[in-house]
């Protein structure tokens, strides 16, 4: 098994957001990175300030996509970025942190303004090797 990792994948006007870990936790943290990347670098974030997350849904495509749309609201909300996250999963039960910083147009250089996850491209489960794997496309 390798590290856990994001990963984008083209998809026509939009943006696919990938994560890939040991754990479905690892993958739902790996793809807020990778979403967090259609906008700016994730390393150029401190993690200054902390929101706390949660989402319920009846299985765990419908809570991704819950998880990454909430992370959109909260940064919109608060003009934050985040760059580091921790996720715990309870039976279809999403509790997160996620530290980030707020949004300087300067150092961030936001590249996009993410509207939305979307079912489009939508997969959580595990690869042949048994790695999990969370993805779909985001709305930019």
């Amino acid at each position: 098994m390798r590290d856990a990792r994001w990963e984008h994948f083209p998809h026509e006007a939009d943006m696919g957001v990938r994560g890939v870990g040991a754990t479905i936790e690892q993958a739902f943290e790996q793809a807020a990175l990778a979403m967090i990347a259609v906008i700016t670098d994730p390393e150029k974030i401190a993690a200054s300030e902390a929101a706390e997350i949660a989402c319920r849904a009846p299985d765990d495509e419908l809570l991704f996509v819950d998880w990454l749309n909430a992370l959109i609201y909260e940064m919109a909300i608060r003009k934050l970025l985040f760059g580091r996250f921790e996720v715990h999963i309870d039976a279809h039960c999403l509790t997160a942190r996620a530290w980030g910083e707020p949004l300087n147009p300067e150092k961030h250089q936001p590249a996009v303004e993410i509207k939305g996850a979307t079912y489009t491209a939508l997969r959580v489960a595990r690869d042949p090797i048994g790695e999990w794997v969370a993805q779909c496309v985001v709305d930019v």
